[in-house]
């Protein structure tokens, strides 16, 4: 598959089959982020893999209960870690850059996952990190930025409707 096909099949899945993601393709995911581009090349990111249902049960509670992180097989979690970007580039680094990096670093999972044949959904805003950081045993260095259930899809949605590039994008002059 093509990069324009990847991106263009990349939709949200929030039901998955019970079938186990293979060791070889969950690496080539991780190899994929291993290669996203971040600040300064300074990977101010953790990546903590979770396949063990009991803790994935309390990740969905945490994002008040989907179920798309109680079925997947996998569930990845990005963590900023500040410390590792303030070192370079002060306060900006540690307020933002470190968030970009584990962004960035979840997007390229996303589309290696599609690339795969596998289904992901990205759960950013609607999870608490408190409850997450427990469950994954996670010091203070650490913030809980983005879970990424990944799987096999049990459902097939409708694309969503984009918004118009006149709308996105302005030529600047």
């Amino acid at each position: 598959m093509d990069f324009f096909e990847v991106v263009h099949r990349r939709q949200s899945i929030r039901e998955f089959t019970s079938q186990a993601v293979e060791k070889d393709k969950l690496n080539q995911i991780l190899e994929a982020v291993n290669r996203a581009p971040s600040a300064g090349n300074l990977q101010a990111y953790k990546i903590f893999v979770v396949k063990n249902p009991d803790l994935r049960q309390i990740l969905a509670q945490a994002a008040g209960n989907p179920k798309a992180i109680a079925q997947a097989p996998v569930v990845l979690v990005f963590c900023a870690e500040p410390t590792r970007s303030a070192a370079r580039y002060g306060a900006r680094g540690e307020q933002l850059f470190c968030t970009q990096d584990a962004t960035i670093a979840c997007n390229y999972a996303q589309l290696a996952a599609t690339a795969l044949g596998l289904a992901t959904v990205w759960i950013g805003t609607v999870f608490d990190p408190e409850t997450v950081r427990e469950a994954l045993g996670l010091k203070e260095d650490l913030w809980p930025i983005a879970l990424l259930p990944i799987g096999y899809p049990a459902e097939s949605p409708k694309y969503t409707p984009r918004r118009p590039l006149t709308e996105l994008v302005r030529l600047v002059r």
